[in-house]
């Protein structure tokens, strides 16, 4: 049902795999000896974050932040507003933002800026996807799996108004499903 939706597949599970495998690996590597903070950014992040947490060989902790600025439209407002906040102080910690997809760059460009001020010891971006193609802030990640095609994305996490985080693969979703 959902996958008629779908107009392309534009990863597949087993690619997913092998990108959070090659991320996770990266960030051990990076992180040896060190007890980093993964914070997620809800709702898109929850099955990268899960996924990418378990192929990270290392002691960390996690947290989660909320932060929007979609609503339910296909492209940034520009306003973006936090609507959950860290459980936990980071000053002086490695922290790493997990987000789902890094396309405007509005919303980690304010994040990024709005955790600098608490002070940690690192502060990096870790992204499932990267679309360069719709960038509009000067944020780049630290960490990404794959580069993503413009294109309105779901699946894995990603949604339209709530639906489709749920599919096992990411794909374009037909436009006349949005427009």
């Amino acid at each position: 049902m959902l996958e008629n939706d779908i107009a392309q597949i534009v990863f597949s599970e087993e690619e997913i795999k092998a990108a959070v495998d090659r991320v996770g690996a990266e960030i051990t590597r990076d992180y040896a000896g060190k007890k980093p903070l993964l914070v997620g950014i809800l709702k898109g992040s929850f099955v990268f974050m899960a996924d990418l947490a378990r192929r990270i060989e290392l002691y960390c902790d996690v947290d989660f932040m909320a932060v929007s600025s979609y609503g339910n439209g296909t492209s940034t407002t520009g306003a973006v507003r936090i609507t959950k906040d860290l459980n936990q102080d980071i000053f002086e910690r490695d922290v790493i933002i997990v987000e789902d997809i890094l396309d405007s760059g509005v919303t980690l460009s304010y994040l990024k800026q709005y955790l600098e001020g608490r002070r940690p010891s690192s502060l990096k971006i870790c992204t499932l996807l990267d679309k360069p193609a719709r960038r509009r802030s000067n944020v780049y990640a630290d960490y990404v799996g794959l580069t993503c095609p413009d294109g309105f994305i779901v699946g894995y996490g990603l949604d339209f108004a709530e639906k489709y985080r749920n599919l096992p693969y990411i794909g374009i979703l037909r436009p006349e499903l949005y427009s």
